[in-house]
């Protein structure tokens, strides 16, 4: 795959250090040139994606090649950020993976009701946290410098 990302980020939206800590190191073991940008709760996430030069006096939006999501955050929880990323003009087409320990069928349901590119149950192993990630970044960060796979 030709990946050309010298300044493409994924934003993960996860409140949980250990969680957070593990994502970070998955990314980093896929061996792609990609940032790995965190928000804490999901109103830290709409900030970063919807207020103009949050990143570096760019519009950030544009530069976020993909979301992971929790669903479970603090202030604004995940589903009501899905609902707003899918209804925005500027990120109606980003990937966003839901990645939660939900294992309530009606969480899976809405998320994809809502329009998420898919629903991962967060793994509990790290070895299965990587192969995740590669599957997931493969899949969703194209190869022609388009969001969409």
């Amino acid at each position: 795959m030709n990946y050309s990302m010298a300044e493409k980020y994924i934003l993960l939206v996860e409140d949980n250090p250990d969680e957070i800590f593990l994502a970070g190191r998955a990314v980093n073991a896929c061996r792609m040139p990609l940032k790995l940008m965190v928000a804490r709760n999901g109103q830290e996430a709409l900030n970063i994606l919807f207020t103009p030069g949050k990143m570096s006096g760019e519009d950030s939006g544009k530069r976020i090649s993909m979301v992971l999501l929790d669903l479970n955050l603090p202030m604004v929880n995940g589903l009501d950020v899905l609902r707003q990323i899918r209804a925005d003009a500027s990120t109606k087409e980003l990937p966003v993976i839901v990645l939660t320990s939900s294992m309530d069928i009606k969480d899976s349901r809405e998320c994809s009701r809502l329009g998420a590119n898919e629903y991962i149950r967060k793994p509990i192993s790290y070895s299965e946290f990587v192969l995740i990630m590669r599957d997931v970044l493969s899949r969703w960060l194209d190869r022609d410098g388009s969001q969409n796979a």
